[in-house]
């Protein structure tokens, strides 16, 4: 059971929720990102984030999926995460369809060279192909071992606003980390929503933020737009600020 917090609602329905939510892209697409942490900070436990979820992390989870034209993914994520083509159920699939959108969203995975096994299980699904984003420096040898199980973009230029820019036909593009992805996005000040489950667990040890690396300078204001409580979680979206707001 998930709950609005400020108001008498009872059994908040999280796909109703975020689709109803305003997301209005402007020159590029409107960048949403979606993580969970746990109360200390850390976004995994044994280098996998599902151990941090509960069921009502798994239901908005699957809730924020059904929004973008395409999810963004850093193929070491693809990896710890165990990654499968995205599935989303008959609902959503109609959900999606009714706003016009194509029933089920691209999933592009980000790797420079191109260092990702052709036989993991993101590329299981002939109809859902994902897109593979690789650069200049990418294995050739790879790119035969993935032969038609993907679809590779090369970019001379991997940054966010490059990869953004061959996006652009997207409204909304969904970022699901890891850590490095999200702060090359964040350092480029190209992150329009946050969304971020906080984890009533306490884990301490040497897990990333829910993003690291360069420095955004200056720092992104963000606003809380709502915060939604679960049976032990709390579901917080923050928008990017304006003129100073939040600051």
């Amino acid at each position: 059971m998930i709950n609005l917090l400020g108001t008498e609602s009872k059994d908040i329905n999280p796909l109703d929720l975020v689709l109803a939510e305003q997301r209005q892209r402007s020159e590029r697409p409107w960048v949403m990102l979606n993580m969970i942490a746990s109360i200390d900070g850390a976004t995994a436990i044994d280098g996998r984030s599902t151990s941090l979820g509960d069921d009502d992390d798994r239901e908005m989870f699957k809730a924020i999926r059904a929004v973008p034209d395409v999810i963004l993914v850093g193929a070491r994520t693809v990896k710890a995460e165990g990654y499968g083509p995205v599935s989303l159920d008959e609902e959503r699939r109609a959900r999606r369809v009714a706003k016009g959108l194509t029933e089920v969203p691209v999933l592009g995975i980000v790797t420079g060279r191109l260092s990702i096994d052709p036989e993991a299980r993101v590329f299981s699904d002939p109809a859902y192909r994902p897109m593979v984003v690789t650069g200049t420096q990418a294995d050739p040898s790879r790119l035969m071992m993935l032969g038609d199980a993907a679809e590779v973009v090369f970019l001379d230029d991997l940054s966010p606003a490059s990869i953004l820019g061959h996006l652009d036909a997207a409204s909304v593009v969904l970022l699901e980390g890891g850590p490095s992805f999200n702060g090359q996005f964040i350092a480029a000040g190209l992150v329009d929503e946050i969304n971020l489950t906080v984890s009533p667990k306490l884990v301490s040890g040497d897990s990333s933020r829910i993003a690291r690396g360069g420095e955004a300078k200056p720092p992104l204001n963000m606003r809380l737009d709502r915060v939604l409580l679960g049976q032990r979680a709390l579901f917080l979206r923050y928008l990017k600020a304006d003129n100073g707001e939040g600051s």
